[in-house]
């Protein structure tokens, strides 16, 4: 379907110089990125990852930036047609494509092209990741403590979506709002519940603020219920814009990039100078994941440690207790926050060090170099085997991740022998509970290979 399209209340003039850049179709140009960016908005509440079928089905789509006087216009060819009902954009996508256009420019403008933010120091890329937030007016400063970070797949059953959506509504009825990575299964589900919890408390200003980045937003669009979209420029600082927002954060039933996060998490929490960091932290599912979590519990102390397994708390088949624990939880991070003068709407106190800020490349020389040793701090271990699984979910559905793989053969990992061999566990249990790729999840073929 063909289109033009105006913004609402903000964007409606570009500069000749941004224009330029989002035409520029050559190495280092926006184009290509903000096409791919925006095809995904378009195709919001597909639940499809598989990368092909995605780019396949929307091969034809163009999208065009026309200048004009009174402001701009987006010229789209060849949309898909579930963005339209009776011919007009719906609404939330609408402000998605052009959430897309803000952040694009302003990452490669404001931060990845000027001298405003040193990106080799820890302080530098926490400011950049603030400004990022705020240039989406995301913060609400003048609010306690309520937004809840929830982590999860898209690749769960139907029964895990229906518990995530329960406790969503739990959420919901106790006023909470819920941010996730903005795509299908245990992140639609929080919000969607939130939501009917939300319209039986009368609330008409609810978030469901949904976080990402270029390479996923690609490949997993955001579902309808997100209401404010922000693409980072990278998942390194997209974990850290979770984690700077969240009050508290539960983690539903996933796969590798799940795991990713509980690592990104619980080394942060391990690391010198956040022992007393309050960050309510509850891995929960229906009772037919106790399995999912008791093995994800035993990785994490065969790797971690037991401090590790002590900062986070398992709730099995009880979302009551889920939000009833949070919302307590949320009273001591208002005290705690206000005692340090620490703001509630963006955690200054947690200390994040560098190497979790710095961004990591999916290559097969970077995957073989990563030090898979127990002879480290717990908080540097989780950095590494955080790097490893991510890598494993470019390997599965990004598509310079997947092409990689296809032309070079699985990624390898080297380690410690017991240490690899909780990895390679771990890994198998997600394939044998096919929580490893969504379209076809009974032919799943490894993008890893793993060596002693």
């Amino acid at each position: 379907m063909d289109a033009r399209i105006t913004p609402e209340g903000s964007l409606e003039i570009l500069s000749r110089a941004e224009v330029a850049q989002l035409r520029d179709t050559g190495e280092g140009g926006l184009h290509e990125l903000w096409r791919q960016c925006s095809r995904a908005v378009l195709n919001a509440g597909t639940e499809n990852d598989n990368i092909r079928e995605i780019f396949r089905r929307n091969q034809d789509f163009r999208i065009e930036i026309v200048q004009q006087e009174r402001g701009l216009e987006l010229a789209l060819e060849n949309a898909p047609e579930s963005a339209f009902v009776d011919g007009q954009m719906i609404r939330g996508i609408r402000e998605q494509l052009f959430a897309v256009v803000r952040d694009l420019i302003y990452t490669h403008d404001e931060v990845m092209s000027s001298n405003w933010f040193d990106l080799s120091t820890s302080e530098g890329v926490t400011n950049a990741v603030f400004h990022l937030l705020r240039n989406a007016r995301v913060f609400r400063a003048n609010e306690k403590p309520n937004l809840v970070v929830c982590w999860g797949g898209h690749a769960i059953s139907r029964e895990e979506y229906d518990y995530a959506k329960a406790v969503g509504y739990q959420f919901g009825l106790r006023k909470l709002d819920v941010c996730t990575g903005c795509g299908a299964g245990a992140m639609k589900g929080p919000m969607k519940g939130a939501g009917l919890g939300h319209a039986k408390q009368r609330i008409r200003t609810g978030r469901f603020l949904g976080i990402t980045e270029p390479t996923i937003i690609a490949v997993e669009p955001p579902n309808p219920i997100v209401n404010e979209l922000v693409i980072m420029p990278d998942m390194e600082k997209r974990l850290e814009a979770f984690v700077r927002m969240a009050h508290a954060i539960v983690v539903f039933p996933g796969g590798v990039g799940t795991a990713e996060e509980i690592l990104y998490i619980l080394g942060i929490l391990l690391s010198p100078g956040n022992e007393s960091m309050h960050l309510p932290l509850i891995l929960t599912g229906p009772r037919s994941s106790e399995t999912y979590f008791r093995q994800l519990h035993e990785f994490v102390g065969a790797t971690l440690g037991p401090d590790a397994q002590a900062r986070y708390q398992v709730i099995l088949a009880d979302p009551k207790e889920v939000a009833m624990v949070i919302h307590d939880g949320l009273k001591d991070v208002q005290n705690f926050r206000a005692q340090n003068n620490d703001a509630y709407f963006f955690n200054w106190m947690l200390s994040i060090r560098y190497e979790f800020q710095q961004t990591f490349e999916a290559t097969h020389e970077n995957m073989a170099a990563l030090d898979l040793h127990k002879d480290q701090p717990a908080h540097q271990l989780a950095v590494n085997l955080r790097r490893a699984f991510s890598g494993i979910v470019a390997g599965n559905v990004r598509e310079s991740g997947v092409r990689m793989v296809e032309e070079h053969g699985p990624f390898e990992l080297h380690g410690e022998p017991a240490l690899i061999e909780s990895v390679d566990r771990l890994l198998r249990d997600f394939v044998a509970q096919r929580r490893m790729h969504l379209a076809d999840p009974s032919g799943y073929i490894p993008c890893y290979r793993i060596l002693s």
